[in-house]
Formats: C-alpha cells, structure tokens, sequence
C-alpha cells in the first residue's frame, strides 16, 4: 500500500497559506490540512480551495486542543461552514465538540466529507476504548475517523497500529500516535491500514508534537522499501 501523506501548515494570512500550499504541491502531498486558528479573520478561502487540486481540509483548533482558537463554539462552527461553502473537500470537526452532530449534519448538507476527531494527549488509550471512540464516530457520521492518542513510550505505538490494522475495515481510519515516542506509528500506520498520516512541511513547522517532516517520511519509505 503506498503511504498517502498530509502535510499540515499553519498560516497566518492567505498570501503566507497559497505559498505553503505550493510548496506541499511540490512536495507532493496527498492531502493538505490548513489549520485556520491562527489566520487573519478577514479571509477568503476559496482563494486556497482554488488554487490546487489536492484535496485540502479544513482544522480549527481550540486551545483545549492545542490549538490557537478563542473564539465561542458558535464562530468556530460558522468557519467551518465557510471552509464547506469556500471548496474545501474535508472539514476537521472534534468528537467532543457539543454540536458536532447538528455541524457534520450541515457540514455534508453543503457537499463538504467530515473528519470526526479524537484527541487524548495525556497518554494511549487501549483497544476497548479506541473501539468505542471510533463507533461513536461513524454513528455521528465521520467520512473519515481519527483517533490521536500520546505516546509515553515507544511500547504505546503498539495499540495504535494494532487497532488501525482491523479497524480500517470498518471505516477511514486515520490513527497513530503523538509525541516523541509516537514517531514509529506515525510511520508505520498508513502500512497498517490508516488512510493517511501527518507530515509538516519542514522541520521547525510542526503543527503537533512527534510530526515529522514530508521529506523525512519519504526518506524513511525509501530505506524501508516502502513506494
């Protein structure tokens, strides 16, 4: 299975996001998420929707989740619609947003596919727990579910790449882990099933800890014989 990489940017204006995108063009990404917490209010999305056929999704992260977003639940919904109505193909909604049904109801009512999120940073989570995350999930509707737990040490990769090896028969499955430690299933996971996994752009523009860069990742495909 080829290894189908996204590579995540952070920008701060539009001008700074078309530039990062045609440098993840040119790195050859699969998909590109565009964390949309820290750009300017005064945006136009669908400049970026329009300006690459590579499938682009839409994040806005709160700071409950490492993100950069202050705003109230009620805007943060409204970007999401935005990024919908602007041609974005994917939009990043979090289980445990209070809306997230009555949002990925609208969501794919504007033609947009949802990712539905799960994010635990303090540790790993078993396989009993990512299950139930993960039909809470498709009951809400995911096109593609994700499941990021935190590596504490290197034996924590093990759940997750287990898990995502039967469960992505059930659904798109993105799944690995964060952190230091959590490298080996970010890695490996697209191996074991995921649908894609997260590179930054370059080193020093990580959006999440343990990232590493698209480059590094097709280095590392390279020397496993991964194509």
């Amino acid at each position: 299975m080829t290894p189908r990489i996204c590579v995540s940017i952070l920008p701060k204006n539009n001008l700074e996001a078309l530039s990062l995108i045609e440098k993840a063009k040119t790195a050859q990404a699969d998909f590109i998420e565009v964390r949309l917490d820290c750009l300017e209010i005064s945006r136009k999305l669908s400049e970026l929707s329009a300006s690459t056929k590579i499938p682009l999704i839409a994040a806005n992260k709160l700071q409950s989740e490492k993100g950069y977003f202050s705003g109230t639940e009620a805007e943060w919904q409204q970007t999401m619609f935005l990024a919908a109505q602007s041609g974005f193909e994917y939009v990043d909604v979090n289980l445990s947003s209070p809306k997230h049904k009555e949002t990925i109801r609208q969501l794919k009512q504007l033609g947009a596919k949802t990712i539905v999120s799960y994010h635990k940073f303090d540790g790993a989570l078993n396989a009993s727990a990512m299950e139930k995350v993960l039909d809470e999930e498709i009951a809400s509707g995911a096109s593609v579910c994700k499941i990021v737990t935190t590596a504490k040490q290197v034996e924590d990769n093990l759940p997750a790449l287990s898990f995502v090896s039967f469960a992505s028969s059930k659904a798109k499955l993105v799944c690995f882990c964060m952190g230091e430690h959590g490298k080996i299933s970010r890695l490996l996971s697209p191996q074991f099933g995921a649908f894609f996994t997260f590179a930054s752009l370059e080193q020093g523009s990580e959006t999440a800890t343990g990232q590493m860069s698209i480059s590094e990742l097709r280095a590392a495909y390279g020397l496993l014989g991964i194509k």
